[in-house]
């Protein structure tokens, strides 16, 4: 009788240290799973270690997304992490923001907003909270900058509609939110950029079913994708802006700035990396760069074994020397 009572007590005494371990493997997925990073210059994997001690050394990492990536995700915060235990003088700029929406970044790392209004004033992203905030609320915890790099989407949207020189008729204050020089060469990126297009209008069967309106060869369809292109261009180069301005006319030691884009933006070192660099900026975009997969909730993640979690990245040079290898 008194074993059993005994027991009784044990059991009692040892179901709360339970729960709390029960509690906490719930809450392992928020921790960064390692990711394989393939080192495209040299031909080899990597650590995330060897990545970061690589990167440190340089004024700009682009770190190359898909935005729906959600281990993709918790390798930024990683990549981040990392970088502070290297770098004081850190700015973390990033796509998800427009630029008209730079007072609202400052104020809310400053403390003089609260989060809500701070949601209410920068038209976040609709992964913000999970993906996003991880990322801001790690700068505003270091001390770091937010920069908002991109075209404010309204001014974007007008130029694939309108073509580059409705640039010309912005309000003074709309033309201050996008680039000073917009160039749109027909270059390799270029190229990228219009078969990708013309796959999405050949992968609906149909222009007028596709919301991009490209479809099949046509004068139409072709001036569609130009315009397309030209809204393209006006990010990247207002991101590249975005990212000189950073570093222009600051003496002594140069911030080193992360720039968190979608990887088609920095892929082989074009789009806005190229943008940044013709600004003399010298970058390095050895880029996570992901296959989309589908998106999993934290806890389906957590009852998977570590070694299926486990996901591979490749880095690559800012220049486009690479491109073979990556393709």
């Amino acid at each position: 009788m008194k074993t059993k009572i005994l027991f009784s007590l044990a059991i009692l005494f040892f179901l709360p240290l339970l729960t709390y371990a029960q509690q906490t493997a719930t809450e392992l997925p928020t921790y960064y799973i390692p990711h394989r990073i393939y080192d495209t210059q040299n031909k080899q994997w990597i650590d995330l270690e060897t990545l970061l001690a690589n990167i440190a050394q340089d004024e700009v990492v682009f770190l190359g997304e898909q935005h729906n990536d959600t281990y993709g995700h918790r390798m930024e915060l990683a990549v981040l992490q990392g970088i502070a235990r290297r770098r004081s003088n850190v700015v973390l700029a990033m796509e998800m923001f427009e630029r008209d929406v730079q007072i609202a970044l400052d104020d809310y790392r400053t403390n003089k907003i609260t989060e809500t209004e701070f949601l209410s004033r920068s038209r976040p992203w609709a992964n913000y909270m999970e993906d996003y905030r991880p990322l801001v609320e790690f700068a505003r915890e270091k001390g770091w900058r937010v920069v908002a790099s991109n075209a404010p989407q309204r001014l974007s949207r007008t130029v694939s509609t309108q073509g580059l020189s409705i640039l010309e008729k912005f309000s003074p204050a709309d033309r201050a939110l996008v680039a000073a020089e917009c160039d749109c060469p027909h270059d390799e990126y270029w190229q990228r950029f219009s078969q990708v297009m013309t796959a999405m209008g050949a992968s609906h069967g149909n222009a007028n079913a596709n919301p991009h309106g490209v479809g099949a060869n046509n004068p139409a369809v072709l001036e569609r994708i130009e315009r397309l292109y030209q809204a393209q261009c006006v990010k990247d180069e207002t991101m590249g802006e975005s990212i000189a301005n950073i570093i222009a006319g600051k003496d002594g030691a140069k911030p080193f700035v992360v720039h968190v884009n979608g990887d088609f933006h920095s892929a082989f070192g074009e789009g806005t990396a190229a943008r940044a660099r013709r600004r003399r900026v010298r970058g390095c975009c050895r880029c996570p760069a992901r296959a989309p997969r589908r998106r999993t909730s934290r806890r389906t993640a957590s009852s998977r074994p570590a070694s299926a979690r486990r996901r591979s990245a490749s880095c690559a040079p800012a220049s486009p020397r690479s491109r073979g290898s990556r393709r």
